[in-house]
């Protein structure tokens, strides 16, 4: 069954109002179940997903249509009803509301305004469906492999991986350590039309010379001392997918030559073996150092930058991002509460703001490593900011010291709401404001994006 389907289930003791309203929301719903009682209303229930159940008060049944209601709801909450009734009254009306009814109709029934109320109820699931998929993109920055960001430099980090992703070219990643380097090489991978293919990730940086080789090309049984099998190399495990090469200029300069010459004849050998290979693997490098001033003292070739950065991406630093920060509070919260089996944390203001104005050195992996600490560390609900470790209260970085400060909210989900209502005008206007494209943009539908324009204002 399709997901999108929108499938209604009747449920009435009168035959000829099953099979009429079935006729009359033909237009309406994509499938609709019939059901004489609440024993069979359940019994379909409990086999298929239905996002709409339309059901009489008096089923002639131990169980009337307020109790179905009240069961449906419980078992499946996302389910929206329907309840009609020869018998409307102002008190089954609101027993019906309290069971969880969605809307209320008497009979005799009018099929127009039944036909309104069911189009009302599939707008509403589909808006309230796409309002948690925006929520959910907007605070992930697109879900583009758990990036997460809303600042202008962010954006733009983003915007290039869209870019880029669906090439072949070589990209090289820029930033300092711990600001993310590897989710843009995972996302220039999973946006890739190697996407299905492997990624591999090795860090150049923590091989000795000696393993290097062995460790990118793979060597054959006996090829050295301790070799005592044939091991395919990262450019073989890669193969129809993504190389990630960390830490790129840490190689030696026989390692930078073996590199540059695979990149150049897209072929290598392994270690003691004489087969040629085919290097199928799109390569990303990522670098935490300025490869200008290694080439200028002569420790990387400037011809194997060239091939490597084709395409350069340069991540931000935390310092340059700040207003992201309550994002990325937020996301780690709700992560390593759920991880270590915590009831969610709150922040106060004030150790929000020292959170968003601190030196951060160590960047994205800090501040995550930080959030875990506090989760597991504090046995309270509230984190208050002299309860935040000593190295933050004392390293709060000058005012105007690098990225633009945040500005004041009272709580998180005031900030996490601005940052939504500044992605959405951002994308506006990247779209000329126009609304089909900039809702393919956001990944939503235009009548979600109609209702956040109207809410945040933005027209």
């Amino acid at each position: 069954m399709n997901e999108n389907e929108f499938r209604v289930l009747i449920v009435d003791d009168e035959p000829n109002i099953r099979s009429g309203l079935a006729k009359g929301l033909v237009n309406e719903v994509d499938a609709a179940d019939l059901a004489a009682d609440a024993d069979e209303a359940i019994e379909q229930f409990n086999l298929r997903n239905y996002q709409l159940v339309i059901a009489d008060v008096r089923l002639g049944s131990d169980i009337d249509g307020i109790e179905l209601v009240r069961r449906m709801r419980q078992q499946k909450p996302h389910v929206m009803v329907i309840v009609i009734t020869a018998h409307g009254t102002v008190e089954t009306a609101v027993d019906a509301m309290r069971a969880g009814a969605f809307d209320f109709i008497s009979k005799p029934l009018d099929l127009n305004l039944v036909r309104q109320q069911v189009r009302k109820a599939r707008d509403h699931l589909m808006l309230r469906t796409e309002n948690v998929q925006l929520r959910t993109r907007l605070a992930d920055a697109g879900e583009l492999s758990s990036i997460i960001g809303g600042c202008a430099p962010m954006q733009d980090v983003l915007h290039q991986i869209r870019q880029v992703a669906a090439t072949e070219a070589t990209v090289m990643i820029h930033g300092e350590s711990g600001t993310g380097k590897e989710l843009v090489a995972r996302a220039l991978h999973d946006l890739s039309d190697r996407s299905d293919g492997p990624f591999i990730a090795v860090n150049l940086g923590a091989l000795p010379e000696t393993l290097l080789e062995s460790e990118l090309f793979g060597h054959e049984k006996g090829s050295f001392s301790g070799a005592s099998r044939q091991k395919p190399g990262c450019f073989e495990q890669a193969a129809g997918g993504t190389l990630f090469l960390d830490e790129v200029t840490e190689m030696s300069p026989k390692s930078q030559v073996d590199l540059l010459r695979v990149l150049e004849t897209r072929r290598f050998t392994r270690v003691g073996g004489e087969t040629v290979l085919e290097a199928d693997a799109r390569v990303v490098s990522a670098t935490n150092k300025s490869v200008q001033t290694l080439i200028d003292e002569n420790s990387f070739r400037d011809d194997l930058y060239y091939r490597l950065n084709v395409i350069p991406i340069e991540v931000p630093s935390l310092r340059q991002r700040r207003d992201d920060i309550p994002l990325l509070i937020e996301h780690f919260l709700k992560h390593f509460c759920g991880r270590h089996r915590r009831e969610m944390k709150q922040i106060t203001s004030e150790a929000m703001r020292t959170l968003v104005n601190a030196k951060w050195p160590g960047n994205v992996r800090q501040l995550r490593n930080l959030v875990e600490r506090m989760v597991v560390t504090h046995t309270g609900d509230i984190i208050e900011a002299e309860q935040l470790p000593p190295e933050i209260q004392a390293g709060i970085a000058a005012q105007g010291s690098g990225g633009e400060p945040l500005r004041e909210y009272a709580t998180l989900t005031d900030a996490v709401e601005a940052r939504e209502k500044e992605m959405i005008q951002s994308a506006l206007v990247e779209c000329e404001f126009h609304r089909e494209n900039t809702a393919k943009r956001l990944g939503v539908s235009v009548r979600t994006l109609h209702y956040k324009m109207g809410r945040y204002g933005l027209h």
